[in-house]
């Protein structure tokens, strides 16, 4: 029989992902007992680490750390909570199929001169183009700290918010601005193509407008997205940020840090539904019968998840529900992780040490290759020349692996979640067509493999609770984004129904791993309760 009883608490938390325990932390700084509530038997969400071979760990899900917002790092102490990142001087090193490769470092200088063996004219450009983004970059990361004003009624401090923006986008200066409000609408082809001319420097930069979306680089708007990631992280093709022990370590740190603080955190205990009561949440139900009452209830998984399948949707207007219906979350990305008997052979590198190694590997040559791997997508295959991105963590960690050998973690894309026919069937499939790309640039791979990993869009929604098997937990687009994001007049982490409020990477930001999200929620609902 199930267990019926019931408890009560002032804030229960769907979900431990890294919005949720932010979310928790921030609340319970500020004086509440929030209670944390996880499906699954661990905390973290998308940045977990697991053993997938005896002996091997990796990153399950995501491999880099957004970044987080350094003021969260900060604010939770997680380095006091162990938390430990490694920054390679490598960013990203990418690769051509006829043996060239191209890589970018932390250093501008650096990766300036080595554009220019491709290019002298990439070379002279790329410095301009990286100072346009980081002044660029920095006015975006205000906006996306910032809470999205209420259009009908702004209240002071969103009126005085919107005005900093306001000046901060002016002194960007004539040239700048112009920038801004030309990019964003952009695709992010045309973007790269402006400022250069070598394939290699064009595709990586570009592939930042494209990760996780379902865009191709000539979509209009993919441009939006290379801004709102480069306001977690200026540089152009993006820095390589890791934890020790990979991802799973940034997400227990802040669960340490959150247990510090008084919030409660309860594992392997899966909420089935939300009580509502007069228009008003009261409190969750989980599957064992259990009620627990609450003041208020926040949720850090999806809108869809939350509002369509934890709330019953007869407490929503028939208006909001439709619109939430067309909220996209077209899932594209798989993962596939790799147990390696030995380091593979890049031809590409042959000559050089293996630094070039030590920070994210890019599969992807051209603007072209990019297009027509989301071209296949757009009919519900997956593609057979995808987008890869890529670690190799244990060069730079070697306690995820056992002496002498190494994990591989792998995003691929594009992985439609509406796959013609059964993605179960298409498993093998998609990890041979990861490892025969991968093949082409390391011919002595496969014979190193002991065991793989694979993790389909399908995978991410049942195993991982991201409806759509969306990683950003809908759509990054023109039409979801600020006062857009989940959706217009609700973009400030409330919903219509009373004392609910949403946390997740649904709402604004929504930029993957910064904790943004969970951060503004936090000062949002702090508001309301001490109201």
């Amino acid at each position: 029989m199930p267990e019926n009883r019931s408890n009560r608490r002032d804030i229960v938390i769907i979900g431990g992902g890294h919005n949720g325990l932010v979310t928790a932390f921030y609340l319970a700084k500020a004086g509440f007992k929030p209670l944390v509530v996880e499906r699954r038997f661990q905390v973290g969400g998308a940045a977990i680490t697991d053993e997938f071979h005896p002996g091997f760990r990796c990153s399950t899900l995501a491999h880099s750390a957004g970044p987080i917002r350094p003021d969260i790092v900060r604010d939770m102490q997680l380095e006091k909570h162990g938390l430990r990142f490694i920054t390679p001087e490598t960013c990203v090193t990418t690769l051509s199929p006829d043996g060239r490769a191209l890589s970018m470092y932390q250093d501008r200088n650096q990766s300036a001169e080595a554009i220019a063996a491709f290019s002298q004219k990439d070379a002279a450009k790329y410095p301009e183009f990286a100072t346009s983004l980081g002044k660029i970059s920095k006015v975006i990361a205000e906006v996306l700290a910032t809470t999205p004003p209420d259009i009908d009624h702004p209240s002071r401090g969103d009126l005085w918010s919107m005005l900093k923006t306001g000046r901060a986008l002016r002194n960007l200066g004539k040239r700048d601005l112009y920038r801004v409000l030309r990019w964003g609408p952009m695709a992010v082809a045309d973007l790269v193509a402006e400022y250069f001319e070598t394939e290699l420097l064009r595709a990586v930069v570009a592939a930042r407008g494209i990760f996780g979306t379902f865009l191709g680089p000539w979509s209009a708007g993919s441009s939006l997205q290379l801004l709102i990631r480069a306001a977690g992280d200026s540089h152009p093709v993006g820095s390589a940020f890791f934890a020790a022990g990979g991802m799973g370590a940034l997400t227990h740190a802040m669960a340490s840090a959150a247990k510090a603080s008084g919030v409660e955190i309860r594992t392997g205990a899966e909420i089935i539904e939300i009580r509502v009561k007069d228009g008003a949440a009261t409190g969750v139900l989980l599957g064992t019968g259990e009620e627990i009452d609450a003041s208020v209830v926040i949720s850090n998984a999806d809108p869809k998840r939350t509002l369509l399948k934890l709330t019953d949707p007869i407490h929503l207007s028939p208006d909001f529900v439709q619109k939430l219906q067309h909220y996209r979350r077209n899932g594209t990305v798989a993962k596939v992780n790799l147990a390696l008997s030995a380091l593979p052979t890049f031809t590409a590198l042959k000559n050089r040490d293996g630094s070039a190694l030590k920070g994210r590997i890019h599969i992807g040559p051209e603007i072209d290759y990019l297009e027509r791997a989301f071209d296949e997508s757009k009919y519900g295959n997956f593609s057979r020349q995808p987008y890869l991105e890529a670690t190799i963590p244990s060069l730079i960690d070697p306690t995820l692996a056992p002496d002498g050998k190494h994990v591989m973690s792998i995003y691929m894309q594009y992985a439609p979640y509406k796959l013609k026919g059964d993605w179960e069937d298409q498993r093998k499939a998609l990890g041979q067509t990861v490892v025969q790309t991968l093949a082409q640039y390391a011919p002595d791979l496969p014979e190193m493999i002991l065991h793989h990993q694979i993790i389909t869009p399908l995978d991410l929604e049942e195993v991982y609770g991201m409806t759509g098997g969306q990683i950003f937990h809908g759509d990054l687009a023109l039409d979801q984004f600020f006062t857009m994001r989940p959706l217009l007049d609700w973009a400030r982490y409330r919903t219509p129904i009373e004392n609910l409020y949403l946390c997740g990477s649904g709402t604004h930001p929504g930029a993957g791993l910064t904790g943004g999200s969970g951060a503004n929620a936090a000062r949002e609902i702090l508001k309301a309760l001490r109201k």
